[in-house]
């Protein structure tokens, strides 16, 4: 074991913070294994053996976009072939297909469709839970918080008051893709900053709503982006505690507009997710989104500090839209048997993590 790695062992069992310029080191290090056994520790420390994932379903109700992000083949320009936006009897219909299949959890993200009156979204809140109450709805990024407020014209504050009274439970962590604004402009110009992304999360964690936080990685970023990235997180998580999991999300190149970008590879994509634990110390959990990752290097994760597989969800666009080569849907069973042939523990949750069943 380097001198590096023996050093943060160290830090980590005396639960000490490790620093950017050690994240830096240990993205530039080859040691694959040596940080991922020093991750599984840190991991094992938070949450023994446990992997929790959750039965859920995706709804993409809208890709019309505003926005034309260089990395994004989900989203159409209105009018374009293939845009659509589901009616709110659809929606209602894959909520109810979703709590009778067990699901607990719906999660719900969209474009910035341009004629959609803020009203709209109240009113999909309003027509699942009318249907389900009891389905939990994890819905809209800081980026449609920001156009929402834009939209109807109101603070950011009010916005989120009237969507958690229409039924918003919590949120999904997608919009981040990569906080430092000089990777941002080229990646994703049109979208808010990487400042305001986070400017919105702390006000929806002030309003009493939680949320996850996600890194998109793999495409024209520095592993110093990265570092940036995890350390405003880190930063922002000490003022308000309000983020349940870290998901970094590997880039697909398909479809998308950046120039030379080929994605991810499995050792990047594992080292990635080891070093997001280490560095993270007050996130409790780190998820590998088997969608963009792909089943074996998700399965794989759970010796690098992972303890979320995410869940079933049964339709996912925006990921396969970019060439993403896993299945549409996992079935409990098969999340259950890829976690138990990984050596760890099973358990369902529900989105709050609370926990429904121990396998």
């Amino acid at each position: 074991m380097s001198d590096l790695l023996k050093k943060l062992r160290s830090k980590i069992e005396s639960e000490t913070r490790i620093s950017e310029d050690e994240a830096q080191a240990l993205f530039e290090s080859n040691d694959l294994l040596g940080i991922g056994e020093l991750a599984a520790l840190a991991n094992r420390n938070k949450n023994d053996d446990k992997v929790f994932f959750n039965v859920n379903r995706h709804i993409n109700y809208t890709n019309v976009c505003v926005n034309r992000c260089a990395f994004c083949a989900f989203s159409k320009e209105d009018g374009e072939k293939g845009g659509y936006t589901l009616a709110l009897k659809d929606i209602r219909t894959r909520a109810m297909e979703a709590a009778d299949a067990g699901a607990t959890e719906i999660h719900m993200v969209g474009g910035l469709h341009p004629d959609l009156p803020f009203e709209f979204y109240l009113e999909m809140l309003e027509a699942i839970k009318q249907v389900r109450p009891q389905l939990h709805i994890k819905a809209f990024t800081a980026v449609e918080i920001d156009y929402f407020s834009e939209v109807a014209e109101l603070s950011i504050e009010r916005v989120v008051e009237l969507l958690k009274q229409a039924g918003l439970d919590s949120m999904p962590g997608g919009g981040a893709e990569i906080l430092r604004q000089k990777v941002r402009d080229r990646l994703c110009s049109e979208k808010i900053s990487g400042d305001r992304w986070l400017e919105v999360t702390e006000l929806v964690h002030g309003a009493g709503l939680r949320s996850n936080a996600t890194m998109l990685f793999g495409h024209i970023e520095q592993y110093s982006d990265r570092v940036d990235h995890l350390r405003r997180l880190r930063e922002l998580q000490d003022r308000t505690g309000g983020f349940q999991t870290f998901i970094p999300l590997a880039f697909q190149p398909e479809n998308t507009r950046i120039q030379g970008a080929t994605g991810v590879g499995g050792v990047d994509a594992l080292k990635t997710l080891a070093i997001s634990r280490l560095y993270l110390d007050n996130f409790q959990h780190v998820k590998a989104y088997w969608v963009m990752l792909g089943l074996k290097i998700a399965q794989v994760a759970l010796a690098f500090g992972v303890n979320d597989l995410d869940g079933t969800v049964v339709e996912e666009q925006i990921g396969h839209d970019a060439g993403a080569d896993s299945p549409q849907a996992l079935s409990k069973q098969q999340i259950i048997e890829m976690i138990r042939k990984a050596g760890r523990i099973p358990v369902e949750r529900d989105t709050l993590y609370n926990e429904i069943r121990t396998y």
